[in-house]
């Protein structure tokens, strides 16, 4: 096979191989499916991460996945002792009395293997999400995602954009303010590197901020085309309406409505908000400089992470009991066969895509100007006390 040239992907590929993997992960509580989704995470994300600041992120994820099974268990020793999940007895801490008005809620108390477990599952879970969000962050320029947002939802699309768009900014702030830190004398660990680190990045913060904003007013975007008040009306009462139905059909899927209004109701919601969209798109003027191409590698990306979620939902409706374990009786979690196969599907953009290209020199983690830009936010570091 000839080896391919360097490019980026289209980032909605990788958002949709990370959520396809969230939703596998979102299906069970099984610590072996879970490792392998964090491993697979982890191997893409180390094989076709590009070397900008905004994709060096990723270990930070993987830091507060780790704080969020951690405080799971905690909470689990704190308000679980003293309930009747389980009969293993690890540890018998002695029980903190409350004042009437906290009725139902008891402090500390027996811990059991059980409870123990329930929340290293469940915390596992939770963080394996958070971790799949985080590659997506990590593969995908957000101020690419920007531009593929359709112009119906530019609003929205810009809001979500700049909120995932955040820990990436942090991240990169944080290392251009310590290599500027670097080259000037103070303590370089401990609290006073962090109350030397927090004003810079945080006046950084508001100078990106500052600067986005009149770009984004003097390039005009958010500028929309002549409507007139009907045309406003019929396209808000079509959006609406398709949610509407999308709902009903949702509940009638669910079985809480009437279950033959289910998919047409649903099928119904989804063609008027697609025609809603539509229609309020045409008021949004907006150019596009070379637009991104989606060629075979972003099929094949984005097929990986729909297979992985799809053969994850029919595995827990063929065999529930392997990706969420017992815990009452205790039993040695198994490894599901069809839904790790699933998951190792999703391993091969590792190998199938084009590398990452070279970061640009606007992109670089400590060109002279960005470490000149650091220094200058160091001023603000002088009113830190010592």
């Amino acid at each position: 096979m000839t080896r391919s040239l360097p490019r980026s992907l289209h980032p909605v590929a990788w958002w949709v191989w990370a959520l396809g993997l969230a939703a596998a992960a979102s299906r069970t509580t099984n610590p072996l499916l879970l490792a392998l989704i964090l491993g697979v995470t982890c191997l893409v994300v180390a094989s076709r991460r590009g070397d900008a600041v905004w994709a060096m992120g990723f270990r930070y994820y993987l830091i507060f996945g780790a704080f969020v099974v951690t405080m799971r268990v905690v909470f689990r020793i704190i308000f679980g002792g003293g309930s009747s999940e389980g009969e293993h007895v690890l540890v018998n801490l002695p029980t903190v009395p409350l004042p009437g008005w906290a009725a139902g809620i008891q402090l500390f108390g027996p811990i059991t293997a059980e409870s123990l477990l329930a929340g290293f599952y469940d915390g596992l879970r939770l963080a394996t999400m958070l971790i799949c969000v985080g590659a997506a962050n990590s593969l995908a320029n957000p101020k690419r995602l920007l531009k593929s947002v359709p112009s119906a939802l530019y609003e929205v699309g810009t809001a979500i954009v700049v909120a995932l768009s955040v820990a990436p900014q942090l991240v990169e702030s944080v290392l251009r303010v310590r290599r500027a830190r670097s080259l000037r004398a103070g303590p370089q660990k401990g609290v006073g590197a962090v109350r030397g680190i927090i004003i810079p990045v945080l006046e950084d913060a508001l100078d990106r901020s500052r600067a986005l904003a009149a770009a984004m007013d003097s390039r005009g975007y958010g500028r929309t085309g002549d409507q007139s008040r009907a045309s406003r009306r019929i396209t808000g009462a079509l959006v609406i309406g398709g949610l509407l139905g999308i709902c009903v059909g949702v509940y009638g899927l669910n079985g809480t409505a009437p279950r033959s209004l289910g998919a047409p109701m649903l099928l119904g919601g989804l063609a008027l908000s697609a025609v809603g969209l539509r229609v309020s798109g045409r008021r949004v003027r907006r150019t596009r400089y070379r637009p991104d191409a989606w060629r075979a590698a972003e099929w094949l990306v984005l097929s990986c992470g729909v297979v992985a979620m799809g053969v994850s939902f029919f595995a827990s409706s063929l065999d529930a009991n392997n990706l969420n374990p017992s815990l009452d009786p205790l039993a040695w979690p198994q490894v599901p066969l069809l839904a790790s196969l699933g998951v190792l599907i999703a391993a091969i953009p590792a190998w199938a895509t084009p590398p990452p290209p070279p970061a640009s020199m606007s992109e670089q983690v400590a060109p002279v100007a960005q470490v000149a830009a650091g220094s200058a936010s160091l001023r603000a570091e002088e009113m830190v006390p010592r």
